[in-house]
């Protein structure tokens, strides 16, 4: 394959929502391509792209994967990306390399919306794209309908290229609007030419004429010829959905039943005829043409195999050749991959989709290059990284295996960058953030099947603070004797708050050197100390104190013994300056389609948030962005309620804003968990 001409490469990801037939999709142009001899299915887990025990558990995409065929001398890579939007980082990730995407969806109108982030992500990126809407038998709306409600979630004009012929309860067959010819399926074997239904003549006429017009929009020739009312060729209108498709301003839409291998062949030829030759979408983002001197790969996806790490890559320039250096390092092998399978190649050219073996600096988003320090090579943009929003505590279940986490968390991070971790700095647990329930489960999963690391799991808990409300003066005195030296120290503190996030601030008023000055460290040590955990067991903020009178001992005095006599003051005085229990407030900006917007504002203010205002989003037509304050302790499930009232397309992102007193009835039954946890 790597010996083939550039024209004949395309690489296509496979993207939509969650059940819509992706999967099956792939394996239906694996079998009719007659890359594979036996279709597999979801249901049996046998299909080339979900071959993980994690895909397989749960009938489901949770991974980039990668499949090759040929199909009229073209030279196919195809990326089927995970559906559920707890992977889509992953779909994103592999997007930035594809030469163009088929979006799979189904004929529910209910279910158009969730498509929407996927057509913002393509149309930002200019990648081109066409619509396959499977499952069209199932099709309980006109198609019109249908392509009617596509319209709104796309900002580029929807070009429908066939047409559906119905019988009673099901699809039959359909009219391809270039040609104006009509086909029948047949299970097996390619449809058969029929004349067009007498009944859907006019609706075939109307089909194809909004079809023209909206290609009109970009040649003048054909709007004269439309105007004149001349029929114009089919190779003019192919020429213009090559030509309309490949600059990404138009997108074209298919139908089809994948399941049945029904459409799948029309698609395929769709996209031999109309979707770029890899060195086109090379030159789009500023790369040079193909040259043997500068060769540039991006890693799309890390796997960690059995036999070691592989990075998949697109060859955006150049010619990847076997034991090249690129970045430093020296590639260990160039694979072609078939699901699970491994295919050793020599080399790989511009537009090829390859693994790279023991690239072990390399990760995910990365630019590799050959090029000397001398000379660096412009980084590629990588696809933003998604921020997390969901979170569990984890710990080995057994306590021998501490020291093996951090090295597969790291590793399981390279796998996904969606994935976050923490050792938390108040609560010391160890955290691991993602995208949801679903996907940190597959994240464990994997630590306890490749890294042998099962993990017990809790919610985290929420890092609370606590402050003062009033001032008072304390005194403390540590006294010990024992023999020879003893220890003496006295101080006098003045406690008092200060405002909310001013933190702590220690001073010292004394005279006369009743303190000698080589002891005040010592006090300042043991009153912040004490401030790790005050009156009611949480970390201190917000409190200035300061040392005003003390008394010393010649012999006994030391900086050890006023750091004790420091601690019994703070015991003393916290206690009587009114404590009050604080909980971090996060600064969140929800997005969601305008018609959940109300939906979005009432979540928010029922856990307790406050609402800043929202806004229509500028460069996202039907979407809006609420802005507010969210208790922490309200965060852990809000992605889920979210996506519930949002057909799963609203997400939200957050930064930490400020600390904010916890209500009275909230806090007592708080103290009262933390005092039946430690046994009071």
């Amino acid at each position: 394959m790597s010996e083939n001409k550039i024209e004949n490469i395309r690489n296509v990801a496979i993207v939509g929502p969650y059940s819509s037939g992706k999967t099956t999709l792939l394996e239906s142009i694996l079998f009719v391509t007659k890359a594979i001899t036996r279709k597999g299915t979801i249901k049996d887990g046998n299909t080339v792209s979900d071959h993980s025990a994690e895909a397989r558990d749960r009938s489901m995409s949770v991974e980039v994967s990668v499949a090759s065929t040929n199909y009229r001398d073209i030279n196919f890579t195809f990326l089927d990306c995970p559906g559920s939007v707890e992977f889509i980082q992953e779909t994103y990730n592999a997007l930035i390399g594809a030469g163009a995407a088929i979006i799979v969806c189904e004929p529910a109108i209910d279910r158009v919306l969730t498509l929407s982030p996927l057509f913002k992500f393509l149309d930002d990126w200019e990648i081109p794209h066409l619509v396959f809407i499977n499952k069209i038998d199932r099709n309980a709306h006109g198609y019109m309908e249908i392509l009617e409600a596509l319209k709104a979630v796309s900002s580029r004009p929807l070009v429908p290229q066939q047409y559906p012929i119905r019988q009673k309860d099901t699809c039959i067959g359909y009219i391809d609007l270039v040609t104006e010819q009509a086909y029948h399926y047949h299970l097996g074997n390619p449809a058969d030419p029929v004349p067009i239904p007498e009944h859907l003549a006019e609706a075939e006429r109307m089909a194809r004429t909004e079809m023209l017009e909206t290609l009109a929009d970009f040649d003048d020739h054909l709007l004269e010829e439309l105007i004149e009312e001349i029929e114009p060729p089919q190779e003019e209108i192919l020429r213009d959905l090559k030509q309309d498709v490949s600059a990404d301003l138009i997108v074209p839409v298919f139908c089809g039943m994948a399941e049945s291998d029904y459409g799948v062949r029309p698609l395929l030829d769709a996209l031999v005829k109309e979707t770029p030759a890899p060195d086109i979408t090379s030159q789009r983002r500023g790369l040079q043409t193909p040259t043997d001197d500068e060769t540039a790969v991006q890693v799309l996806k890390t796997y960690f195999t059995s036999q070691g790490k592989l990075s998949l890559v697109r060859v955006w320039q150049g010619r990847l050749k076997d034991g090249m250096v690129l970045n430093g390092e020296r590639i260990g092998g160039i694979y072609r991959l078939m699901g699970q399978q491994q295919e050793s190649v020599n080399q790989a050219n511009i537009g090829e989709i390859v693994a790279l073996s023991r690239m072990e600096s390399a990760k995910t988003g990365d630019t590799l290059t050959n090029c000397p320090l001398t000379k660096p090579f412009k980084s590629l943009p990588e696809a933003e990284k998604i921020a997390p929003v969901y979170a569990l505590a984890i710990a080995p279940e057994n306590r021998q295996d501490e020291v093996k986490v951090s090295n597969a968390l790291s590793n399981l991070l390279e796998e996904d960058p969606s994935l976050y971790w923490e050792q938390h700095g108040d609560t010391h647990e160890v955290i691991l953030w993602g995208q949801g329930e679903i996907h940190l489960q597959v994240a464990l999963d994997r630590l306890k099947r490749k890294y042998s690391l099962p993990m017990s799991t809790n919610l985290p808990q929420v890092p609370y603070k606590e402050t003062i409300r009033s001032s008072t003066n304390s005194h403390g005195r540590y006294k010990h004797q024992s023999g020879g030296h003893g220890a003496f120290g006295d101080v006098y503190l003045d406690i008092k708050p200060l405002s909310r996030g001013e933190g702590f601030n220690f001073h010292q008023t004394i005279v006369g050197g009743v303190v000698p000055r080589r002891y005040i460290p010592g006090v300042e040590t043991g009153v912040r100390e004490y401030l790790q955990q005050g009156p009611l067991g949480f970390p201190v903020v917000d409190v200035d104190v300061t040392l005003t009178d003390g008394s010393y001992h010649s012999v006994d005095s030391s900086e050890q013994a006023f750091k004790q006599a420091a601690r019994i003051a703070m015991t003393e005085g916290m206690t009587k300056c009114k404590p009050v229990l604080l909980e971090p407030v996060l600064a969140i900006a929800v997005s969601a389609p305008t018609e959940f917007t109300s939906k979005a504002l009432q979540l928010i203010t029922r856990r307790r948030g406050q609402i800043l205002g929202y806004d229509t989003i500028a460069d996202w037509k039907g979407w809006d962005k609420v802005t507010g304050y969210l208790p922490q302790a309200e965060m852990h499930d809000f992605i889920v309620e979210l996506r519930s009232l949002t057909l799963g397309v609203g997400f939200f992102e957050w930064k930490y804003a400020h600390l904010a007193e916890v209500p009275d009835k909230l806090a007592n039954g708080i103290l009262e968990e933390v005092a039946s946890k430690n046994g009071q």
